[in-house]
């Protein structure tokens, strides 16, 4: 089992007018089969929570910690956060011309690893993976995230999860941009990972369709950079009807 524990934390932006504080203490423990779901308003810090366990340089660590298994995670670089197992599924993911998904795959899978998979082995898995998020295989063929649509951009950041294999995965907003048919897929690729790797799942979202297809252990409110309620699936299910109005300033 695997556990991440955020004590206490504390984030902060650069802007125009100097420093402005984003997360102001949040605590929150995810452990392995876990699902949460983190839901609140625009602008309430879920993306910078995200983003700052990551490791992004945008975002100040002014106090707080963050440890998977017990080892500091803001000690860590960013690549060293993902070979000790964190994973971000990014709200945007980003182009990068002229690396092919095939290529881009096995390097990341090489440097988690240690080793470069044995190509007949990584063939057979890249494809049973693909199948089953309905990808076609000449996708594997293109450059990453280039002139993907919506779907295919999240198809293949629920594709890096499974093959990377985390302990603990950050979906940022993974349900932005799909259509009915793409988050079910995708939401099913998601219980996959869940099920065969025992993963810890933190979901960031607006919305609750998607907990209709990945169902949440605990559901948590986000407002003001912090966590201001938490429950069980009951929580979203109230969201649902009565949004966020009682969470915001008057």
């Amino acid at each position: 089992m695997s556990t991440l524990i955020i004590k206490d934390l504390h984030v902060s932006v650069s802007t125009d007018e100097g420093m402005k504080e984003i997360l102001r203490g949040v605590d929150l423990t995810i452990n392995s089969g876990e699902t949460h779901a983190i839901m609140g308003p625009n602008g309430s810090g879920k993306s910078t929570l995200a983003y700052s366990i990551a490791g992004h340089p945008k975002y100040t660590i002014t106090s707080g910690s963050v440890t998977l298994d017990g080892e500091d995670v803001l000690e860590m670089t960013v690549d060293e956060r993902a070979k000790a197992g964190l994973f971000l599924a990014m709200q945007y993911p980003v182009e990068v011309p002229g690396v092919s998904v095939s290529n881009f795959l096995r390097t990341a899978v090489t440097a988690i690893r240690g080793e470069a998979p044995k190509i007949r082995t990584w063939v057979g898995e890249v494809k049973e993976a693909m199948t089953a998020l309905h990808m076609d295989p000449e996708f594997s063929e293109r450059s990453v995230n280039e002139g993907f649509s919506g779907g295919e951009k999240k198809r293949h950041e629920i594709l890096q999860m499974e093959l990377l294999k985390p302990k603990i995965a950050i979906l940022d907003e993974t349900d932005s941009g799909l259509d009915v048919d793409a988050l079910r897929t995708v939401s099913e690729g998601v219980n996959r990972v869940k099920e065969n790797q025992d993963l810890g799942i933190m979901l960031i979202t607006h919305y609750t369709r998607i907990l209709r297809y990945i169902k949440p252990d605990f559901v948590h409110v986000f407002a003001g950079g912090k966590i201001v309620e938490e429950g069980g699936p009951e929580l979203a299910a109230k969201l649902e009807e009565s949004g966020y109005a009682e969470y915001l300033p008057a």
